[in-house]
């Protein structure tokens, strides 16, 4: 497979907010691309102040419990200057140009590698932890806000596996898992997308992929914005963002927790 490369500077976000359609069909083929240059440089240090003064007071919130990552979620309802990051008009357009169709938000999430923590966050599908149903191709934004390179924790992709439904959800700190889910996964060339500040990656929910550990001295600091098909239902499954809201199956996830500002 071609490697997906662009510049190594500036921004594929146009005046009109969208994309190049070359990365609109690299997305579809591969289920992941990635957009230079979609936060500019003011941006990018007032959002990661914001994490950084959100992370500092609500570390020990973390949902991931074993060291791997800080992992916290819907921080747009608890922080305004995060939620001006998630609800910023052109990641949500760009998400709905990639994907063909119109999207909610589903939740978003800090993801934070603490300096050093050298553990890998291993290959996974996200879809599968989701209780989503009657869905098309969900996704997610990746937002560095620092830069990224593989000793700091970027992501590996493994191209075209999109279309790879069906599989339980995998264990994030078993480094076979996926594989043992599906063996030719195994055998896929990886791709490696390394990231400036204020780049994003945007990636299918059932493409695999994993996160390097972060070998640095400086946190690595993502936001991710996931976006889900406006037709999705629940499917009863559990979930934290789903739990406490009273859903009955089949019932659609359209309503304010679920918004999407950026229509």
């Amino acid at each position: 497979m071609a490697m997906i490369t662009t510049e190594q500077s500036g921004s594929d976000v146009g005046a009109d907010g969208r994309v190049p359609d070359a990365l609109v069909a690299a997305y579809r083929e591969h289920g992941f691309v990635r957009v230079r240059g979609v936060l500019d440089a003011g941006q990018v240090e007032r959002f990661r102040a914001g994490a950084e003064a959100f992370l500092e007071a609500h570390r020990g919130e973390s949902l991931e419990k074993q060291g791997t990552f800080s992992q916290l979620v819907n921080v747009w309802q608890r922080d305004q200057t995060l939620r001006e990051l998630t609800f910023d008009a052109r990641i949500g357009r760009i998400a709905e140009q990639l994907a063909g169709f119109s999207l909610r938000l589903w939740h978003d999430q800090m993801l934070v590698k603490e300096p050093h923590n050298n553990a890998a966050t291993e290959f996974h599908q996200d879809r599968p932890y989701w209780p989503h149903t009657g869905d098309r191709l969900p996704l997610s934004a990746w937002i560095a806000l620092v830069d990224v390179p593989p000793e700091r924790g970027c992501m590996t992709f493994l191209p075209g596996t999109q279309d790879r439904a069906g599989l339980r959800p995998q264990d994030l700190h078993e480094e076979e898992d996926l594989f043992e889910a599906d063996p030719s996964l195994r055998w896929i060339p990886r791709v490696t997308v390394p990231l400036r500040a204020g780049d994003c990656t945007f990636h299918s929910g059932y493409t695999g992929h994993m996160a390097l550990p972060n070998r640095t001295g400086q946190a690595r600091l993502a936001h991710v914005t996931i976006f889900m098909d406006e037709a999705t239902r629940y499917s009863g499954a559990g979930h934290v963002v789903t739990d406490p809201l009273g859903l009955t199956v089949g019932d659609r996830l359209d309503s304010d927790a679920f918004p999407r500002p950026w229509a």
